[in-house]
């Protein structure tokens, strides 16, 4: 089985159509075509083109991987949640299921990630801690709860969050002063700062420190 055409796809100039025999076979992204060698009228095997095959659906999810991990920091089990959603079946416009990638290609595809540097939990700890401090009050408990349910170690974690200069007292009245109007009876107000995992005696002495101004 010979190549007769590689050309670049309309939609996604940084793809090209693979043609094997005077039919599309499969595509592959530019760079992929120089590393494989790639040419017109070279011959392969079906077992080859099976290869070949293989590398396009990795070329598709190493590419789909890195527009996840660039649209802002990500950790590495957030990640790994990502690639493993993309081993399930899903269902395409026309009703029918199509299946998922292999595991293997995902653990490929997550390894590249981390060589590249755009897997790395402690710039997300990092990140994290001063985004959800920058975008509304946070208790450290909650902030450390919020870290290990994306599977950041502890470690990792403190030193994060003891890099901050923020602490819970400012994190408290940051919300306070967000949150006071809404609440006419102070024990829902309270109730609520709890949730926020900020300690009962500091609530209250911040609720009845606002209601004596």
């Amino acid at each position: 089985m010979k190549i007769t055409d590689i050309s670049l796809q309309v939609k996604d100039p940084n793809r090209v159509n693979i043609s094997v025999d005077g039919k599309y076979r499969f595509s592959l992204d530019i760079l992929q075509v120089g590393e494989l060698g790639l040419k017109v009228g070279k011959e392969y095997t079906d077992e080859e083109l099976t290869e070949l095959e293989t590398e396009s659906q990795y070329g598709k999810l190493y590419a789909r991987a890195l527009e996840y991990v660039m649209m802002r920091p990500h950790s590495g089990k957030e990640v790994r949640d990502y690639l493993w959603r993309k081993t399930r079946p899903t269902r395409r416009k026309d009703g029918q299921m199509r299946e998922g990638v292999s595991v293997e290609l995902t653990e490929r595809v997550y390894r590249r990630l981390i060589e590249r540097g755009h897997i790395d939990d402690e710039a997300f700890a990092r990140y994290w801690v001063e985004n959800r401090h920058q975008t509304k009050g946070i208790s450290r408990r909650k902030l450390i709860a919020e870290l290990r349910s994306k599977g950041v170690d502890m470690a990792i974690i403190e030193q994060a969050a003891g890099a901050t200069e923020r602490d819970d007292r400012t994190e408290l009245m940051k919300v306070l002063h967000k949150k006071r109007s809404r609440y006419s009876d102070d024990a829902k107000l309270i109730q609520y700062l709890m949730r926020q995992g900020f300690a009962y005696d500091d609530v209250r002495d911040a609720v009845n420190s606002l209601s004596e101004e």
